[in-house]
């Protein structure tokens, strides 16, 4: 691998994976906890992330249960919960609180599929912010003479190689994404 495609490699990896952990939040047809991630509860005088002030497990295919450590949170939990408007019906138990997943119709698989193709987009145009970014670089190494006209073409072609991987990898996420939405 080339220094100028390797110094922006971990740029490349965090841009995969922040879409692999993105779509991961969409909802299928099945019980995800994921669905839950980024939701913020206040509790303690401060906002705090859902999974830092109670455990939540997938009871079921149909049901998740998000259990407070603390039972004065509860309320801010439930509140939380319905606040963010997730589809899910939700019943307090008093120790617990259980989320029902409904069943999707067609027509929220389409809508949550068309979230997931914006996603796959914007994902694609960071891509190509990154490479562009290289091959400015790569320009200016052969334009400042550090690198000969040869050395440019490889090191392009390598980038080139290297974008198609990532693009094909994110296209392959989305795919097996689109699979799960779309089973009933």
């Amino acid at each position: 691998m080339n220094n100028f495609l390797s110094a922006k490699q971990a740029e490349f990896e965090a841009v995969s994976d922040f879409f692999k952990r993105d779509i991961a939040t969409l909802r299928t047809g099945r019980a995800n906890p994921a669905v839950l991630d980024g939701l913020q509860v206040e509790a303690y005088g401060v906002m705090n992330p859902l999974n830092a002030v109670a455990n939540i497990a997938v009871a079921d295919a149909r049901s998740i249960t998000v259990s407070p450590w603390d039972k004065g949170v509860s309320k801010a939990v439930e509140k939380a919960i319905i606040e963010a408007d997730l589809g899910f019906g939700v019943v307090n138990e008093g120790d617990k609180i259980r989320l029902s997943v409904p069943s999707l119709t067609e027509e929220n698989r389409r809508d949550i599929v068309k979230k997931l193709n914006e996603k796959m987009e914007k994902t694609r145009i960071s891509l190509r912010q990154l490479r562009e970014e290289v091959k400015t670089k790569i320009e200016q190494a052969e334009a400042d003479k550090e690198i000969s006209e040869d050395e440019k073409f490889r090191a392009m072609k390598e980038l080139d190689e290297f974008v198609a991987k990532k693009n094909e990898e994110i296209k392959e996420a989305r795919d097996r994404r689109e699979k799960d939405i779309m089973e009933i």
